[in-house]
């Protein structure tokens, strides 16, 4: 991840991230370090699994660590009253059309942080995200995805 590379997130984005990293911080530290200790009081640590196991899970937690306060560092927060209605944005909430099925559905556009497809938010920087970005009401668009090309047409754009 590049240092300095901007992070967009929305103020329930930077709640998620504050929160992952106080647990790691405050719970997981702890849990880790004394599964270090159990595992070094097994006696030798060349042949010790458990100490390798353990390492590997503090290296990973560390790691983590630093990511989520780079990114947290690097926030762009998007106020909720920046958010346009009137162009598909980030923050913004999107219903479309699936002009081949007919299919309506909304996706929340966020920063590439906070994606999370099962919860239909979507980056700004993947496909559906880039496609209807800066699009409104009444736009047909299409998206070439991995699995070849929608249509969309845009419904509906509002806030939270």
């Amino acid at each position: 991840m590049a240092e300095n590379k901007q992070v967009i997130l929305t103020y329930e984005g930077i709640k998620k991230i504050e929160e992952e990293l106080e647990y790691l911080k405050t719970v997981k530290r702890k849990e880790v370090a004394q599964k270090i200790k159990t595992a070094i009081s097994y006696g030798d640590l060349s042949e010790n699994s458990e100490y390798d196991e353990a390492k590997n899970e503090q290296a990973f937690v560390e790691g983590r660590i630093a990511t989520l306060e780079n990114m947290l560092k690097n926030a762009k927060v998007i106020d909720e009253e920046d958010i346009k209605t009137d162009v598909v944005s980030i923050g913004c909430i999107v219903k479309v059309k699936d002009l081949e099925y007919g299919d309506e559905m909304e996706f929340t556009i966020v920063g590439s942080a906070e994606a999370d497809f099962k919860k239909m938010k979507i980056s700004n920087e993947a496909p559906i995200g880039k496609g209807l970005m800066g699009k409104k009401v009444g736009d047909k668009v299409e998206i070439q995805v991995p699995d070849g090309t929608i249509t969309y047409e845009i419904l509906e754009i509002k806030r939270h």
